[in-house]
């Protein structure tokens, strides 16, 4: 019999310890917050206080801007949320995060579609339908400010080259290009002149002028072909006689 009790009374002691060691852990969890993903919102805040502002109250626009600016950081954080938690969640399965931070990222991102319907019910009690187009408004000024910090990152980038490196330019400019020695340009290759070519009727052209005055000084050097002699006095009169 005894050896019957010895295995029942191992397995209610431990089961029992099991159940006690579980109620405390799961009432102490219980009893611990998590720490909030994001800080406190200040746009919510603000906007909050100036909707209850009553003694005067807040102007109808003022109340608008400061709700966009709320869109505006809900935009931000709802960016924030997808870029983390893939990595998160990767790094929640090698082990490398505890289960706290990924439970709150879960609370945050349910505080965000909370905050979205908030949101869009406000803008909707100013103008109707406003709320179907605020968080694209919102997201247009973020692109906005994202440019307009490059721009200023690169104007103050510059500044700060002309600053370390103006003197040494201006010094540049000062002294002038250098100039290069021009090397000189080769001299068109002289053609030798042409024969006069001959027409299709057996002709050749005309020359030029100066030509024709030397081919006139050549004529009159070259002696002049013989031309037939005129019958002379002599043979006229041998003429005569044999008639």
């Amino acid at each position: 019999m005894a050896s019957v009790f010895v295995p029942v009374l191992y397995l209610v002691l431990v089961i029992g310890s099991l159940g006690i060691f579980s109620y405390f852990y799961r009432k102490r969890a219980a009893k611990r917050q998590l720490e909030p993903y994001f800080p406190s919102h200040v746009e919510r805040n603000q906007y909050i206080t100036l909707l209850q502002q009553t003694d005067p109250p807040a102007n109808e626009t003022l109340l608008k801007a400061a709700l966009l600016r709320r869109a505006v950081a809900d935009v931000q954080r709802i960016l924030k949320i997808r870029e983390d938690k893939p990595a998160l969640q990767l790094l929640l399965q090698k082990g490398s995060v505890g289960d706290d931070l990924w439970n709150s990222l879960l609370a945050a991102e349910k505080e965000m579609e909370a905050e979205i319907l908030e949101v869009v019910a406000e803008a909707n009690t100013f103008v109707e339908g406003w709320g179907q187009i605020i968080f694209q408004t919102a997201s247009e000024m973020i692109n906005n400010e994202k440019i307009r910090g490059v721009i200023e990152a690169s104007a103050k980038a510059r500044a700060e080259k002309e600053a370390k490196y103006g003197k040494q330019t201006k010094k540049a400019i000062a002294a002038g290009p250098e100039t290069l020695p021009q090397s000189p340009k080769p001299s068109a290759p002289l053609q030798p002149a042409s024969p006069p070519l001959a027409n299709a009727n057996g002709l050749t052209p005309p020359s030029a002028p100066g030509a024709d005055s030397g081919n006139e000084s050549e004529r009159t050097r070259s002696p002049s072909p013989s031309s037939p002699k005129s019958p002379s006095k002599s043979s006229n009169k041998k003429g005569k006689k044999r008639k």
